[in-house]
């Protein structure tokens, strides 16, 4: 299964993608977990991402891509995968494409999380972090909108759309069960 998650902040994609990589036997791949590494070790892509980070601005798309490209490459993802915060927009969709299809594969799916606005604030500012302010929440949610809510028609054909409001198992098992009927 190559599966990309996709929803807005607070809706539980990380949490989502640690059980369902488990249940299905491929790694979880997350944007956040790839750039933690890179820094970490000192590869040069890590310092790359680091100067954009440290300058305040966000990470370009041809350092991102590549990081994904590298861990894509890992032996562990040749069966399959679970993209956590990648692609992010269409055009690191259309970089993910052509990976895949040099390898001769493409995407099974890409589970959308589906919570109504309202729900997801509440649920970030229960997490009670300092900079969760009810502004900063709405500011997040219009730039997920603006940026990300794109990929919803470039995956149109891919998309399972899952009710993410409900328990951790309740909501993993309604996306096992749509991928049980997918594969």
């Amino acid at each position: 299964m190559r599966l990309v998650l996709v929803g807005p902040p607070g809706a539980g994609k990380g949490t989502q993608a640690a059980v369902l990589s488990e249940q299905l036997g491929v790694p979880h791949i997350s944007t956040g977990d790839l750039f933690r590494a890179n820094i970490g070790n000192a590869t040069p892509l890590g310092q790359k991402a680091k100067s954009y980070m440290d300058a305040g601005e966000l990470v370009p798309d041809e350092v991102t891509n590549e990081m994904v490209r590298d861990r894509l490459s890992d032996e562990d993802a040749a069966k399959g995968f679970l993209l956590d915060g990648y692609p992010r927009n269409t055009g690191q969709a259309g970089v993910l494409g052509e990976m895949l299809a040099e390898h001769g594969v493409e995407l099974t799916a890409v589970l959308q999380f589906d919570v109504p606005e309202e729900e997801l604030v509440k649920r970030m500012l229960a997490r009670g972090r300092s900079d969760d302010t009810e502004d900063v929440i709405r500011r997040r949610l219009a730039v997920y909108r603006s940026e990300t809510e794109p990929l919803l028609a470039y995956y149109q054909d891919k998309i399972i759309k899952i009710d993410a409001v409900g328990s951790i198992e309740e909501i993993s098992a309604r996306a096992l069960e749509a991928l049980g009927a997918r594969a």
